[in-house]
């Protein structure tokens, strides 16, 4: 189209973006008004949804669905609206997420340790080593050496060591456990508190919930820094690594605290203080669990990597020298037998046996026709025999017999004559019946060789598709390991979230693990041990996180997730009685499809 002189021209993309702003206002104008109406919350929630967008994290990763935060019990509907006007539940999310994730990381080290520490002195000695790299090894070997020369006890000292740094280490890492489990108690505890008055005045709970949760991170500051001391001794002690500097907190500033309103702009700064704590717990945290995690997999397993390194490179020298890089057929000469070893293997063991249990399935009629003219040769056979007996026996008795007569009665008749004529056999070879008797005897000796020769072939040919299955054997077995083999992979059960025997034990082990600590947890309470409870609800929470990320998927697989889900909040409730929570585990492992062991399986 033209575009007259003196009228400027319309740009699409301009007409494209005002036609976006125009819907998106006019969608933001819909959801709005499914809000109250009063005139403070829905300032609080455009305040709150404007620095939301500004202060939005790029996080580099989404938590997992895990235990989810102790919202209030409204419908599905409301708590939906709820989470996505008020992104404070993103916030404490992303609170749970660090504390969970980092109390994860300390898990697994803390487990390693735990059970090195259980091990016998020849794994400790093994471990020091083995297991620490070519540097350990090389100083553990001098350390052995030099002990023997001395006329000492190396092993033992060895061993001291290791007893001596394992448990160090422990110290470190379940005292830090211990920090991170009654901080996460403490938050669970605070959102719970705060969950009813966040659903009736989002505007009023909001600075008193970031409030509380600053005075958490400073209390968490002082308990991490008690122990300071601690882990600053065990980092020195490990060479080659950095003092820990102790934990600092950014503080929240004095502002209108006493207020029942906050501005977008402090709370905007409270929640990116809130934001920067979490990043320098996380820092902190990764720095000492760095000094006192356990090994890579390449590094306990470098001595195993680094013979195999050595003998494949023995081998692909010994496979140079035998391939035409060298001037050498002995390569190409393996292969094609090998290929020749192949295609014989299948011919024998997979092709034939088919096409034989082919054929004995599919031609039955040619194959049970040809049995019929057997079958008549041998009557043929039998009948002739017959006349000959019949007209022998009416020659020698001079009297008629049946046609229905006996071959039995009448074979009787031929070897009584021919006992008979053999008393002078000289003379009744011409005159006699010999003769004749002889050529009966050979016919019925030709009608037992033929009834012999039908009942093996009728055997053999009964049992030629058995034939065929044991010579399908080799390959049948060949195909069920490498069935078995991907059937392991693809089951993979060494994680808790695997499908097979294995992982359902692990799963029903984390139920016994979180009623084990629901009871430690009734204990503590009971001896007033106020800071063991804390860490002890933690602990029950993070047991709890772990089997809820577990069975989630087997359990929606079965229809049984909603019933699951909801067990597994009560136990994370802390005002739900202890004898309900143990009634809660006891029920978990004897209902549910995915924690049932594989015999009671339905």
């Amino acid at each position: 189209m033209e575009v007259e002189p003196g009228n400027p021209r319309i740009e699409p993309e301009s007409d494209l973006r005002t036609l976006l702003s125009s819907y998106s206002n006019q969608a933001w104008r819909r959801l709005a008004g499914l809000f109250p109406t009063k005139h403070h919350d829905s300032n609080l929630l455009s305040k709150f949804t404007n620095f939301y967008y500004r202060t939005a994290r790029s996080r580099s990763w989404r938590r997992r669905p895990g235990l989810p935060l102790p919202l209030p019990s409204n419908s599905l509907e409301s708590t939906v609206i709820l989470s996505e006007a008020s992104r404070v539940y993103d916030v404490l999310d992303d609170m749970l997420e660090h504390i969970l994730s980092s109390m994860h990381i300390i898990q697994k080290s803390l487990q390693f340790w735990q059970l090195k520490a259980e091990g016998t002195n020849a794994q400790k000695a093994y471990f020091m080593v083995f297991e620490r790299g070519p540097r350990a090894f090389i100083n553990g070997t001098v350390q052995l050496i030099r002990g023997c020369s001395m006329e000492g006890f190396p092993l033992r000292q060895l061993c001291h060591s290791a007893a001596t740094q394992i448990s160090e280490k422990i110290a470190v890492l379940t005292r830090l456990r211990c920090c991170m489990a009654a901080f996460l108690s403490q938050v669970y505890l605070e959102v719970d508190n705060f969950g009813e008055a966040l659903a009736k005045d989002p505007e009023k709970s909001l600075p008193s919930l970031l409030m509380n949760i600053n005075s958490l991170l400073s209390k968490l500051e002082e308990s991490i820094n008690q122990q300071h001391e601690m882990f600053q001794s065990v980092s020195s002690a490990s060479p080659g690594e950095s003092n820990t500097h102790s934990l600092q907190f950014e503080k929240l500033p004095n502002i209108n605290q006493e207020g029942s309103q906050w501005t977008d702009c402090e709370i905007r700064d409270a929640i990116n203080l809130v934001y920067q704590n979490l990043d320098k717990l996380n820092l902190y945290i990764a720095q000492l669990v760095s000094q006192n995690k356990k090994p890579r997999r390449v590094t306990l397993h470098w001595f195993g990597y680094t013979c195999g390194a050595v003998g494949l490179s023995v081998c692909s020298l010994w496979l140079v020298r035998h391939s035409s890089l060298a001037g050498s057929s002995d390569i190409d000469n393996w292969i094609r037998e090998a290929q020749e070893s192949t295609v014989r293997f299948w011919n024998d063991h997979v092709e034939q046996p088919i096409l034989s249990i082919r054929d004995e399935l599919f031609e039955t009629f040619r194959r049970r026709h040809k049995g019929v003219m057997d079958l008549e040769e041998v009557q043929l056979t039998s009948n002739s025999l017959h006349r000959m007996l019949l007209t022998f026996s009416e020659q020698t008795r001079g009297q008629k017999f049946p046609q229905d007569a006996s071959d039995q009665e009448m074979m009787e008749i031929v070897m009584a004559r021919y006992e008979k004529d053999l008393m002078h056999p000289i003379q009744n070879l011409l005159g006699g019946e010999i003769a004749r008797a002889l050529l009966i005897q050979i016919q019925k000796l030709k009608l037992d060789i033929e009834t012999a020769m039908l009942d093996l072939n009728q055997i053999l040919k009964a049992n030629e598709i058995n034939f065929a299955i044991l010579a399908a054997l080799p390959a049948f077995f060949l195909s069920v390991g490498l069935l078995m083999l991907v059937r392991t992979w693809y089951k993979q059960d060494k994680r808790a979230e695997g499908r097979g025997r294995i992982a359902r034990l692990q799963r029903r082990l984390l139920v016994v693990e979180v009623e084990k600590r629901i009871m430690q947890f009734q204990t503590c309470l009971d001896k007033g041990q106020g800071e063991d409870a804390q860490c002890m609800l933690g602990l029950v929470l993070y047991s709890l996180d772990r089997l809820y990320k577990s069975v989630e998927r087997h359990a929606k697989e079965t229809g049984e997730w909603l019933s699951l889900r909801e067990d597994i909040i009560d136990l994370g409730k802390p005002q739900l009685q202890t004898m309900h929570k143990l009634a809660v585990t006891s029920r978990l492992v004897r209902v549910y499809d995915c924690m049932l062991p594989s015999a009671n399986r339905r």
